[in-house]
């Protein structure tokens, strides 16, 4: 009995630690976006067998750790380190010409380290709330999941164009199902990496434009302008309740609290909506910015947490923006995971960890992240910074990922596989790039064509 738990342990450690690192490391990457970076890793790490245990706490631990990075080239270069550090963007400014970056980047860190550790306990309280109504839901799944495709493009920077985009986006993925599926192909992966690597797709095809390559084509050598290092006291692992005041770790714990509740929400939108509301509540100027921008920190942390653990602990279901997108791997990777399209029967981490489980791996995973994270954020930040951004090519980290993606593609579909993937990626990058429709919706949109399509169909053929 004991062999068995102790083994599953070591996995879930040793995978949390894999996966800290080598977030840790991404999250230096200035622009690394979530979705193309979490989701197609996290399927490699699905596909190759991890147990249930690992595959948790790898995807937790590299989100926790991201979030923790990404405070770098954010605070010390003024460049956001991902899309949930744009909303950051103008606090971290602020305080770059105020001559005080490592404040804010103590300050963010210390944040996240905070609204980690609060998220997984808050996210299983919600998850157990919610799972009583678990059943009725999977049962109404398609037009749930209908519903939510609607809500979530509603409230994304597209509005109602990212609304109405929906019907060509989930006409198109019916189409391709039905092409590939006359030929005895049944994909799904592909689907997944298509929509995650979107707006890398539609930007390589936007440079073979000669009109769009112009735009690109930069006349000076591109410069980054990084902060001095600035050395604060506290030693290698400073305790982040002193880093914090009282008020902003009262504000960081408030603030995760309620993004973990919301998981509905975009977690940019969740960003910006809570530095919104402690803003209006700090009234000096050096304490509202130092405030704002760790209490958005933790959020992107808690949002991710909660975003992920929520439907999979009550659901089974994708039934969040962080779900359909980054974390889409946890609930749908045939031929381990599945969501059934008939029934809404679902056979993911769902049904193979326990709620407990759930609670003591996550919370594994966010300690690892912050042992990892933390102490070496504090003490190499501008070290870090500086490597990366002269020795690290943004075009070598594409072209890995391209590589992956490729290699991923062909062993699901061969040629249609690619195909799919390209396809579907041109269409939902520029659909991004010039009506909103972000990566969450578009994944709501393909659970709305292989969900719902078929149930509308089947009502109008009784």
């Amino acid at each position: 009995m004991m062999a068995p738990l102790l083994e599953q342990i070591l996995i879930a450690l040793g995978m949390g630690i894999v996966g800290a690192v080598i977030f840790a490391g991404i999250g230096l990457i200035s622009g690394s976006d979530e979705t193309t970076t979490l989701a197609p890793l996290t399927l490699l790490v699905v596909l190759l067998g991890v147990p249930a245990p690992g595959v948790l706490t790898f995807f937790l631990a590299g989100a926790v750790a991201k979030h923790m990075t990404h405070a770098v080239p954010t605070a010390l270069l003024g460049i956001p380190g991902d899309t949930l550090a744009t909303p950051l963007m103008r606090e971290a400014n602020f305080l770059r010409n105020l001559g005080v970056p490592h404040i804010a980047l103590r300050k963010m860190i210390s944040g996240a380290v905070i609204a980690a550790l609060i998220a997984v306990p808050m996210a299983v309280l919600f998850a157990v709330m919610l799972a009583p109504f678990g059943d009725a839901i999977k049962r109404a799944a398609p037009w749930v999941f209908l519903l939510a495709a609607i809500a979530i493009a509603w409230f994304s920077k597209g509005r109602l164009a990212a609304v109405f985009a929906l019907v060509p986006f989930v006409m198109v993925i019916v189409g391709l199902q039905s092409i590939t599926g006359q030929y005895g192909v049944k994909l799904s992966v592909s689907y997944f990496l298509g929509i995650a690597i979107g707006p890398l797709i539609a930007a390589l095809f936007s440079m073979l434009a000669p009109s769009e390559r112009e735009t690109m084509r930069r006349e000076d050598v591109r410069t980054f302008s990084l902060s001095p290092d600035v050395k604060s006291g506290g030693g290698y692992f400073p305790n982040p309740l002193k880093v914090l005041d009282s008020k902003q770790s009262l504000w960081t714990a408030i603030t995760a609290c309620i993004s973990s509740a919301t998981f509905v929400f975009s977690p940019v939108a969740m960003t910006v909506i809570m530095g919104e509301l402690v803003g209006s509540r700090v009234k000096h100027v050096y304490h509202r910015l130092t405030t704002v921008i760790t209490a958005r920190n933790g959020v992107t942390e808690a949002t991710y947490i909660a975003e992920a653990l929520i439907p999979l602990i009550a659901f089974g279901l994708p039934l969040s923006p962080v779900a359909a997108g980054p974390a889409a791997p946890l609930f749908n990777a045939p031929p381990r995971f599945s969501v059934d399209a008939a029934t809404g029967q679902v056979n993911n981490l769902h049904s193979l960890l326990s709620t407990w489980e759930f609670l003591g791996y996550g919370m594994l995973a966010v300690i690892v992240a912050i042992l990892i994270a933390y102490p070496f954020t504090m003490n190499y930040a501008h070290r870090a910074a500086s490597f990366v951004s002269r020795k690290i090519s943004h075009e070598a980290v594409i072209s890995t990922f391209v590589g992956l993606i490729l290699v991923i593609g062909i062993w699901e579909g061969g040629a249609l596989g690619l195909l799919v993937i390209v396809t579907v990626g041109l269409l939902g990058g520029f659909l991004s790039r010039f009506l909103g429709f972000n990566i969450g919706v578009q994944f709501m949109g393909y659970y709305t064509a292989v969900l719902t399509v078929p149930a509308i169909v089947a009502l109008f053929s009784v």
